[in-house]
């Protein structure tokens, strides 16, 4: 057989969709059986306006007014398809899209990923007319399913866990259509790096239980005021904190950093996280789909921040109820979980067992399998 042209398909609102469209690109170049690879932003082929509705305008919403984005969440999970508003949105998603369509004719690709459900639905429509033959796959990219995600023609659905499975056939899509394969994350969170190696990158103590903290979130307070709170615990531990590319957070961060030598590290944006993992024995994130992926992957506990309505929200009662994460929604809660692990260290090992079982640090390798098959 002739090498694979693919296309990944994923929306710049928020990061997790990119990531795992960037984890399939990555394990695709590897591929014997893959000719080429690509990778859009559908963002990219769209006009201003409805650019600014779904990057912008997301990120705005989730950041000031989650409470707002959970009741659009379930109000759009529940509307039915042929309703008046529903069918207004998709026209125009296809007005808005007359580039994307232009980009994939000339592409031509073999077979098609999207790691979002927008892609998913404007290429539904053009498989329907006959204006697209090849086959696309859709990747849902937490441990819940939005209706949204689904639609008739996709050539099959890759699912985070069974109960997303399970959830997709409730909704009317083929048992034989459906793999269960996890969320696509970079190879090199299966790669189990040496913790002794990385801490000494970062001039950390490898002996020392060490908490890696990735997000603030709603009434839980921003990274500098958590790290201040956290160092105030009488506990012995030393305190990573990503900030990211907010350059107004890590100065901020190293300048409480002064107050502890030793004991808390700032961190800016990294393009090697797994790396950071390999030296944590705790981290505290935003439960998005790939983060705590990644976690698992790696065999770490988690205690989730203030997850957003929604999806977020749906992540947390999955890793909660497989026992390999706490939630904490405010700093008093964060203060609590933090102290009852440390203090329990048989808790947080049996939580590092389970989440290291859960893990599927192949799930990109297993898409890829089963598209080029």
């Amino acid at each position: 057989m002739r090498p694979q042209k693919l296309l990944i398909m994923s929306v710049s609102a928020g990061m997790g969709h990119t990531r795992a469209a960037e984890a399939l690109r990555a394990c695709a170049l590897d591929n014997p059986a893959v000719g080429e690879v690509m990778h859009l932003d559908t963002m990219d082929f769209v006009t201003a306006g409805f650019r600014k509705i779904y990057t912008d305008f997301y990120v705005k919403l989730v950041d000031k007014a989650p409470t707002l984005w959970g009741y659009l969440y379930n109000y759009t999970n529940g509307a039915k398809p042929d309703g008046s508003m529903e069918r207004l949105r998709r026209g125009l998603e296809r007005m808005n899209a007359r580039a994307l369509r232009k980009q994939i004719r000339t592409l031509k690709p073999d077979a098609i990923i999207c790691t979002h459900f927008l892609p998913a639905e404007m290429l539904a429509r053009l498989t329907r007319i006959g204006e697209l033959s090849c086959p696309v796959w859709v990747q849902v990219t937490d441990f819940d399913l939005h209706r949204l995600w689904v639609h008739e023609g996709m050539a099959g659905y890759f699912a985070a866990n069974e109960e997303v499975a399970f959830r997709m056939r409730a909704q009317g899509i083929a048992a034989q259509a459906i793999e269960v394969t996890g969320i696509p994350i970079m190879p090199a969170f299966g790669q189990a790096p040496e913790r002794s190696v990385c801490a000494a990158e970062y001039g950390l103590d490898p002996a020392r239980t060490t908490l890696l903290l990735m997000g603030g979130g709603a009434g839980v307070g921003s990274l500098e005021t958590i790290a201040q709170r956290l160092m105030g615990l009488e506990t012995d531990f030393q305190l990573v904190v990503l900030a990211g590319r907010n350059t107004q957070t890590l100065a901020a961060l190293q300048a409480l950093a002064q107050t502890y030598p030793g004991r808390l590290f700032p961190q800016g944006f990294t393009n090697t996280v797994e790396r950071l993992m390999a030296c944590a024995d705790l981290v505290i994130t935003k439960p998005g789909g790939l983060t705590t992926s990644e976690c698992m992957a790696m065999g770490l506990p988690m205690i989730v921040n203030s997850p957003i309505p929604g999806q977020e929200e749906r992540n947390a009662d999955f890793l909660l109820e497989q026992g390999v994460a706490l939630k904490a929604f405010d700093g008093v809660t964060l203060e609590y979980r933090v102290r009852l692990l440390l203090g329990q260290p048989e808790t947080l090992a049996a939580m590092r067992e389970r989440s290291r079982a859960l893990g599927r640090p192949d799930a990109a390798q297993q898409v890829l399998a089963k598209v080029l098959a």
